[in-house]
């Protein structure tokens, strides 16, 4: 699985390679350190394909740390290290060999910021991690590629006739639509997303949401928010994170479907949060 690939290469104009697909993630036992500092402590969950995982709790509880180490980003931070297993349907991710950058290829993230390479066309933004990969595919298909990525990300009808122009010259809500378009563009398989709405106005925020809930028929989407009320409107499962009575190690307090957890959760501390009596 975890190999390089030239599926986004072989594969016919507007379709997904065969067999591949939203993934199930599973971590068992997760332990994320940054040197001797225990940031998150024995997490353990499923988080299921074609639906959107919002990952909540206060500041510092260890929610994008967690997130990060889904893809292996965690790792980038100099003395982080994580411990227990984290599987892509069923491969360990972390397993001796694997390549990091293989993960990350099939686990993309959108960050907080939107963050397009500042001296690329929009067109080159969108084809750059298709370059990554080899650069081997034609020009024509890699247009078509461009193409259908920003078509994926509703972006396709604003920046059609200007695609040779800066992606730092879009709109936040259009950069960041132009930043899911380019981790979009290499057919990954997992979207991780950490607050990607935090610095856009509220028009954008529902554009996002909107896309979010279409890109889920297509992927396995988890998102950070700090938002109650974005993961109640855009997510289907939430997890709820916390630190303990010390004040770390962050954990995970209970995962339920979305509904749920802010209705009838199962733990006080989930009450006391999503009724806004701390957080």
């Amino acid at each position: 699985m975890f190999k390089p690939s030239e599926d986004v290469v072989a594969e016919p104009k507007g379709q997904r390679a065969v067999g591949r697909g939203a993934k199930t993630i599973e971590t068992r036992g997760v332990d994320l350190f940054y040197g001797d500092f225990h940031a998150v402590q024995d997490v353990t969950m499923t988080i299921a394909p074609n639906r959107v995982t919002a990952l909540i709790g206060s500041s510092g509880c260890g929610k994008t740390t967690f997130l990060r180490s889904l893809n292996r980003m965690h790792e980038l931070t100099p003395g982080a290290r994580v411990t227990g297993e984290v599987t892509l349907d069923g491969e360990d991710v972390y397993a001796k060999g694997v390549d990091p950058v293989a993960v990350r290829r099939l686990v993309g993230m959108v960050f907080q910021q939107p963050n397009p390479f500042p001296t690329m066309s929009i067109h080159d933004n969108v084809a750059a991690g298709l370059n990554l990969n080899g650069g081997r595919i034609p020009k024509s298909r890699k247009d078509e590629v461009v193409e259908r990525s920003l078509r994926g990300a509703h972006l396709w009808e604003e920046v059609k006739d200007r695609l040779d122009k800066p992606g730092s010259s879009l709109s936040g809500g259009q950069q960041q639509r132009l930043c899911i378009a380019r981790a979009i563009a290499v057919e990954p398989e997992v979207l991780l997303m950490d607050e990607p709405c935090s610095a856009l106005d509220p028009l954008a925020t529902l554009a996002i949401e909107d896309l979010i809930a279409e890109l889920k028929s297509r992927y396995t989407i988890v998102i950070v928010t700090h938002n109650m009320q974005q993961a109640a409107r855009a997510s289907d499962v939430t997890a709820f994170f916390n630190l303990d009575a010390t004040g770390r190690p962050g954990r995970l307090v209970e995962v339920g479907a979305t509904n749920e957890i802010f209705t009838n959760p199962s733990q006080q501390e989930t009450e006391d949060y999503v009724s806004g009596r701390f957080g």
